[in-house]
């Protein structure tokens, strides 16, 4: 809880800041996550050292730590400590991919996922013996794991495997553990979900939007991706309750996408979703190849994202429905808990907030560094739960060139930029787009939209009735781990 402020006094000489002008107002915000909106003259006196504003103004900024010399440190330090509790965790997600075939080809396939007919890509029982046993070498005390392929249900005894054998190691070892699957839902079956859920395993699933822009995007060889999709949703939606696993679902924005933001906002709304992912095209796999067919410039995905947001707004006036892109931000903005999604903070999470298994048991710093090994690039391999320890494979070099390229405090414009406190970069993006882990901030297409996104949320919070509803979508229960890991 924060205690009082010290007394401030009027013509208090400013602490660091950083600064962004937003129409008629300018942010600025410190490393502690505090922020605060101001006028042009307050801004102009509270730079200078010489501002006389109302005692509440004074007394806000001083408590925040925007003061120099009336700075409580206990305080401030103790919320710089819980955003960053994150770095002393360790890999707490571990993704595993028990198979590259899938019945889908979806035209932005990150994954690079294999035909149905392919041979020698399922993960073996013992190679997910191996893989467990690795995971749980971790001294973290709570662990979740999460199924990814290819599509995780077409391998499905090794995944019946990993769930009870997972299981039976968190009881043995007292450690916390969650169990997550991302899949089409098209090989789902009773059998199968009864399983899922009498074991807590959350699902999660995409959809595209209406029926012909998400088979557009989905092709499906069995037929109507969508109908299936949709259809097992409401099924699963219907089965979860009190202490039971839900089912959440993702979007991913292509060209397509971009003139129906309200229809794509409205059909998560008809099938019963709890809100949406806006998430905005990835340079990887497929998609990368497919790119001048299916991708766009950022700021066409924000006049997209402006939008759907509106359209979000509107469907809270009759029932809770959240964007989780803004919410993860809003978490960093509006409190001092940081919600460790692991693509926007800094350190990102490569290697030091989560690791990937391939099937065949190679090891990567993170999904996107596994995905980037389907193009034929293994600069993110780390090593084989066949060979080596977990200590030798999370200190490898490429582990700790991604927490260096990912430290917001190395990178020249996020240094400056007032939005560091609540954003972060993935530098494996920026290899594959600029070539460099390091990347280019000012023309990072994800830095481009990041900013845009928190630009529009800062807008909203003008408004003491956004304000009032953006707490409310944090006091929601956390989501599967599907969202702890990319925007």
């Amino acid at each position: 809880m924060r205690r009082r402020a010290p007394a401030a006094a009027a013509g208090a000489k400013p602490a660091f800041f950083r600064f962004r002008r937003l129409g008629r107002r300018i942010l600025i915000t410190n490393d502690f996550g505090r922020h605060r909106l101001m006028t042009d003259a307050e801004f102009r006196s509270f730079a200078a050292g010489s501002l006389d504003g109302p005692p509440d103004l004074l007394e806000a900024l001083a408590r925040d730590g925007f003061l120099a010399e009336r700075m409580d440190f206990e305080d401030l330090a103790e919320a710089w400590r819980a955003r960053g509790r994150y770095l002393w965790q360790g890999p707490t997600l571990h993704i595993i991919v028990v198979t590259l075939r899938c019945d889908h080809r979806c035209l932005y396939c990150q994954a690079s996922a294999g035909r149905m007919s392919d041979k020698g890509v399922d993960m073996t029982p013992e190679t997910a013996r191996l893989v467990v046993d690795r995971i749980f070498e971790s001294a973290s005390p709570a662990l979740t794991i999460e199924f990814q392929g290819g599509e995780p249900l077409a391998n499905w005894p090794v995944v019946r495997f990993i769930v009870e054998y997972a299981r039976a190691k968190g009881a043995e070892t007292g450690t916390s553990l969650g169990l997550s699957l991302v899949t089409n839902l098209s090989l789902m079956d009773d059998e199968k979900l009864d399983f899922l859920l009498d074991n807590g395993v959350g699902l999660c699933t995409s959809l595209d939007g209406p029926a012909d822009l998400h088979n557009a995007n989905r092709l499906f060889s069995g037929g109507d991706s969508h109908e299936r999709t949709t259809r097992w949703f409401r099924r699963i939606s219907e089965r979860a309750g009190p202490g039971r696993s839900r089912i959440e679902a993702l979007l991913t924005v292509t060209r397509r996408s971009l003139p129906r933001a309200r229809e794509i906002v409205d059909e998560y709304a008809r099938v019963g979703a709890g809100g949406i992912f806006l998430r905005s095209l990835s340079p990887l796999g497929l998609a990368r190849g497919l790119w001048e067919r299916i991708g766009y410039a950022p700021e066409e995905f924000l006049a997209f994202y402006r939008e759907a947001f509106a359209r979000v707004l509107e469907l809270n006036r009759d029932r809770p429905f959240v964007e989780q892109s803004a919410r993860l931000f809003l978490a960093k903005i509006l409190s001092d808990e940081d919600p460790n999604f692991l693509d926007i903070r800094s350190p990102c999470g490569a290697g030091i907030g989560q690791l990937a298994y391939n099937f065949d048991g190679s090891v990567y710093t993170c999904d996107e560094g596994r995905m980037l090994s389907r193009m034929g690039d293994e600069s993110f391999r780390i090593g084989s739960v066949r060979s080596g320890t977990r200590r030798e494979t999370v200190a490898h070099p490429a582990v700790r060139a991604l927490a260096v390229a990912s430290c917001l405090d190395a990178q020249p414009d996020c240094s400056r930029c007032a939005y560091k406190p609540y954003c972060g970069i993935c530098p494996i993006q920026c290899y594959v787009e600029q070539g460099d882990i390091m990347g280019h901030m000012p023309s990072n297409s994800r830095c481009r939209i990041h900013k845009g996104i928190l630009d529009l949320l800062f807008e909203k919070l003008e408004n003491p009735k956004n304000e009032t509803l953006f707490r409310r979508w944090l006091r929601r229960p956390e989501d599967g781990s599907a969202y702890q890991r990319s925007l």
